[in-house]
């Protein structure tokens, strides 16, 4: 009787709040042709709870069986739940085709019916104090493994479940979509044709210890979780083949669980990695950006270098391998060193600009190499570096806002150098700097993975705790109206103007309006 009972509090422990509603489900339909890069993330709202999405995702699989379906939780999900984390979507697995989904839960997202991909969205009710959600489809980079969601990506599932036909692949002809897709009534044949074995696993939530006695496991995931291994399903350049990303999530895995890649499937991607060209520039800069913000950045582009993916995906990184610094400055060792310490001394969570900006502030560094009489030197690393970054934004299509903040980062982190010997106005710029605390972070990074010295990060952290925002960022004294009612007239002389007056206002020498006109008149008499 004990037993009895302790094996359903397991299961109520892990259904936590379910509800098995079916009644009033929200959702709208769209065609797969809606999806456009560059637009907001699916479904944009705020995220809903953990969960909310697990209770909702786990109440579509009675709601299918009830039908006369087979359903089960599946993919990334399974994998974390197993490991005991919190999955950051759920996806359903089931033999009803999309057709039929779409009756069981009549308004749906059909975003992918041809691969028999439906999402079902939470409904209202579920969200409470929420704005009600809008479809708005952005390009996904899926191969249908279970765990192709974003880190601060263009994707985000946070608010649907994806309910998926069991399948199988025929054919990959343009290296990522199936040529032919044939439904099945076999869990198997659709866990057979999903990338690595962790993420191949299916789950019945509904059983009594869901964990110990619901996992469906044909590919021996369950082990290799257990042995901490990165394997393939089936034969590794066949899964490669079919979508090459595969071989950067394969590193990504391996990085974030801090697991081995195993000697097929490593092999497999050595052989393969200039293959990685066949996909699109967008998913590569995904991938990357997951490596770079999910905490085991060093660990991943080590893997990459390994893997010889990353003279493939970012030959200027793979440069730095045998850049030698002085040793004064950078006991550490060469350029690559380097910027894999800082990758590892960057705050968690990492915005994904910082990451970038950290990865290629030192990118001009093999361009500029010189040994000079007294010490190795890289004379013009920051502007040969800014021109070497703006080409890597532009060749991963990087939005113009993302760009200019990796620019700015790699443009300024030479500058707390300076900081003890700026005016005041210089130095309340250089504060204004957008996203600043980036900044900041980054040069911190920088000192703690080379020389060890935070005077000038200290110094600036002192400067800003002393001075008050308006006193950084005040308000005009003198505008170019101004000058014009003075009887100045509009020309490329108005800038120079303004920013004297800017100076001596940030330096505190203007107290008021009319002493700011009077050192135009004096600095700058009407021609």
């Amino acid at each position: 009787m004990g037993s009895d009972l302790r094996k359903h509090n397991i299961r109520d422990n892990f259904l936590a709040r379910t509800n098995h509603r079916r009644s009033g489900l929200v959702a709208r339909g769209l065609d797969r042709e809606d999806e456009g890069f560059g637009q907001e993330p699916i479904l944009s709202a705020k995220r809903i709870h953990g969960s909310v999405l697990k209770d909702f995702a786990i109440s579509i699989i009675p709601a299918l069986r009830d039908a006369g379906y087979q359903a089960y939780l599946v993919g990334g999900c399974v994998r974390d739940l197993l490991l005991g984390r919190e999955p950051a979507d759920y996806d359903v697995a089931t033999d009803a085709t999309p057709d039929e989904v779409m009756r069981v839960f009549p308004e749906t997202y059909a975003v992918g019916a041809q691969f028999g991909v439906v999402l079902v969205p939470v409904p209202d009710e579920e969200q409470p104090q929420m704005p009600r959600l809008r479809p708005n489809f952005a390009k996904r980079g899926s191969d249908s493994s279970g765990d192709d969601k974003g880190l601060g990506t263009t994707t985000s599932k946070s608010n649907v479940v994806e309910v998926a036909t069991f399948r199988s692949d025929i054919g990959y002809s343009d290296g990522r979509h199936p040529d032919e897709v044939r439904f099945t009534s076999n869990p198997e044949q659709d866990v057979r044709r999903r990338d690595f074995t962790i993420n191949g696993m299916m789950l019945d939530p509904l059983v009594i210890d869901p964990l110990k006695d619901g996992v469906l496991d044909f590919v021996g995931g369950r082990k290799d979780l257990r042995d901490q291994i990165i394997r393939a399903i089936g034969e590794p350049e066949r899964r490669f083949a079919e979508d090459k990303l595969r071989m950067l999530r394969a590193v990504r895995f391996a990085a974030r669980f801090e697991y081995t890649i195993e000697p097929g499937t490593f092999a497999a991607i050595q052989k393969l990695a200039p293959q990685i060209h066949h996909v699109s520039r967008e998913r590569v800069r995904d991938e990357l950006t997951r490596m770079l913000t999910e905490g085991h950045a060093r660990r991943a582009f080590v893997l990459l270098d390994e893997t010889r993916l990353l003279r493939e995906v970012l030959p200027e990184i793979s440069a730095m391998k045998g850049v030698e610094q002085p040793p004064q400055f950078h006991p550490e060792g060469d350029v690559f060193v380097h910027t894999l310490l800082v990758l590892d001394k960057l705050p968690q969570p990492c915005p994904p600009t910082l990451a970038w900006g950290a990865l290629l502030h030192d990118v001009g560094k093999p361009a500029t190499f010189r040994v000079a009489p007294d010490r190795i030197r890289f004379d013009g690393h920051v502007d040969v570096g800014v021109k070497i970054a703006e080409e890597i934004c532009r060749r991963l299509r990087f939005s113009n806002d993302d760009a200019e903040q990796i620019l700015g980062l790699v443009d300024n982190h030479m500058r707390f150098a300076q900081v003890d010997r700026m005016k005041e106005s210089t130095l309340k710029r250089f504060l204004r700097l957008p996203r600043f605390e980036e900044h900041l972070a980054l040069h911190r990074a920088d000192c703690e993975a080379s020389h060890g010295d935070l005077r000038s990060y200290n110094l600036v952290r002192e400067k800003m705790g002393s001075m008050r925002p308006e006193s950084i960022r005040p308000a005009p004294l003198v505008t170019g109206d101004d000058l014009i009612a003075a009887g100045y007239e509009p020309g490329p002389r108005f800038k120079e103007i303004l920013t004297a007056v800017e100076d001596a206002q940030l330096e505190g020498r203007l107290p008021s309006k009319e002493s700011a006109m009077e050192l135009v008149r004096r600095e700058f008499p009407p021609s």
